[in-house]
């Protein structure tokens, strides 16, 4: 899957609210961590200058819950700023499925989601715009078919996968940006709440990574 966001396009009245306030909230983020998503907006930058495709592969253990939730806030957030040539994927050190909770989740944060396949790993499509393609999310291994072999930045959004993965083979960068699983808190009474804040400050952060990016 390939393709060009050449021009801002019209966001989803509720996402664009909420991309429209992470901007205002760079200041919750840690330094620390500003550090890593400065390395991914120079990465892209710099993909972007030179005419090349900038493309991403956000990886967890599972390719359930964070690594797409950060695959299509990167791809929203590159058409927010209308950063051209970026493509977001996602995978895992193995294959499960998107969980239906970070689906639902996705969904209460303004997206619309349809599920286009069933059985145990189904495909959804995932709309921020609607001129804008959707983002194909389904969980499959990092290395996958359809994910980019080379030239790609890594970015690893849990602890377990980037102790997993000491190499990621053909990356041109890695990059660390862990995330807090939300699945712990599956089941209990603060399951949403969790689902919503893991959600909310990956967005943040993602967008302001894509903030920096002068292209």
């Amino acid at each position: 899957m390939s393709f060009t966001t050449e021009k801002k396009v019209t966001l989803y009245n509720p996402v664009l609210k909420n991309v429209e306030l992470y901007t205002k909230e760079f200041d919750q983020i840690p330094e620390e961590r500003k550090k890593a998503l400065k390395k991914l907006a120079l990465f892209v930058e710099t993909k972007v200058k030179a005419g090349e495709k900038a493309e991403l592969i956000f990886i967890c253990t599972h390719n359930s819950r964070r690594s797409h939730i950060s695959q299509i806030w990167a791809q929203t957030a590159a058409a927010y700023y209308g950063v051209s040539n970026v493509v977001a994927y996602s995978g895992g050190t193995e294959a499960t499925a998107f969980n239906p909770r970070a689906v639902k989740a996705m969904e209460e944060a303004g997206f619309k989601i349809t599920k286009t396949s069933e059985g145990t790993n189904p495909l959804y499509e995932v709309r921020y715009a609607d001129d804008a393609t959707p983002v194909k999310a389904f969980s499959k291994k990092y290395d996958a078919d359809g994910n980019p072999h080379a030239g790609f930045g890594a970015v690893m959004t849990c602890s377990q996968a980037d102790h997993n993965c000491p190499i990621v083979t053909g990356a041109t960068v890695r990059i660390s940006i862990p995330y807090e699983d939300p699945k712990a808190f599956d089941g209990t009474p603060q399951e949403a709440e969790m689902y919503k804040e893991r959600v909310h400050q990956i967005g943040r952060e993602i967008v302001y990574a894509f903030s920096l990016i002068k292209a």
